[in-house]
């Protein structure tokens, strides 16, 4: 059985402006009668696709890992040095920040609204971060050995994720070049 004309597009188009709304507001504090009205679709329409908001929250959250994904695999070049790949995924983080709709981590605010580790939701968080983090070891393992990589990821993730906090402050630019500067120092130590 295939699915009715439109209904793929519908759904992303619930997705994406659940995702809007979230971003600005909360999770808890956007309502499904909000999303309903702001993407314009019915609300049998809604429940057809997402029975349960913490199904569209994860989904909400797996979609904007992926786009974050895709993103980052544009950026890192299999040609460019380990370290530079690492660079660019901080020049990444530096051109979020400065961007008119930055709020802030979509996968930090649910964190605060979904504290329990069995939740959905917090599973969709500890995902995304433990993904990037393995991006980032993946790429260190290029120039130091497997268990120095796993440390160094952890502290890049660290100054990734501090940063993040620091340009919700209005600090972005500040941060993200003091967490570079920190970031050189722990990939130029592989050495030692």
């Amino acid at each position: 059985m295939t699915a009715p004309p439109g209904t793929s597009d519908k759904r992303q188009l619930i997705v994406e402006t659940a995702y809007r709304l979230f971003k600005r507001f909360g999770f808890h504090a956007t309502g499904i009668d909000r999303i309903i009205a702001e993407a314009d679709v019915a609300k049998m329409t809604m429940y057809r696709h997402f029975p349960s908001k913490d199904g569209l929250i994860v989904e909400v959250l797996n979609w904007r890992a992926q786009r974050f994904d895709r993103q980052l695999d544009q950026l890192v070049d299999d040609a460019i040095a380990p370290e530079r790949k690492i660079g660019t995924i901080f020049d990444w983080h530096r051109c979020w920040f400065e961007a008119a709709d930055f709020h802030g981590c979509l996968f930090a605010h649910a964190l605060a609204e979904f504290g329990d580790p069995t939740h959905p939701v917090f599973r969709a968080v500890v995902d995304q971060k433990t993904g990037l983090k393995r991006r980032m070891k993946t790429i260190l393992e290029g120039i130091m050995p497997a268990e120095r990589a796993e440390s160094a990821s952890a502290a890049l993730l660290m100054l990734i994720e501090g940063a993040t906090l620091m340009a919700q402050m209005g600090r972005g630019d500040e941060a993200i070049s003091d967490a570079w500067k920190a970031a050189s120092g722990i990939i130029a130590a592989k050495d030692r």
